[in-house]
């Protein structure tokens, strides 16, 4: 079994990793997105709310945030 797909986003401003995010998860059950674009908590939420997918995991750190996202 192997675990989420990694999207490193960090150095991106949103709309891009959400939009990472969203191809990655075409391909795979879950996502784990790095980011460091403070908008990036509010779009992934909101990204995932809109498609009915959970935040499995979410932390901040440094500037920088983790979030793992799937079905």
């Amino acid at each position: 079994m192997t675990g989420p797909t990694l999207i490193d986003a960090r150095g991106l401003r949103c709309p891009w990793p959400v939009l990472r995010l969203a191809r990655a998860l075409r391909d795979g059950a879950s996502v784990e997105l790095l980011s460091d674009d403070p908008a990036a908590a509010g779009e992934v939420a909101a990204f995932a709310a809109g498609r009915g997918l959970k935040i499995i995991a979410s932390e901040s750190a440094a500037g920088s945030m983790r979030f793992v996202v799937g079905g």
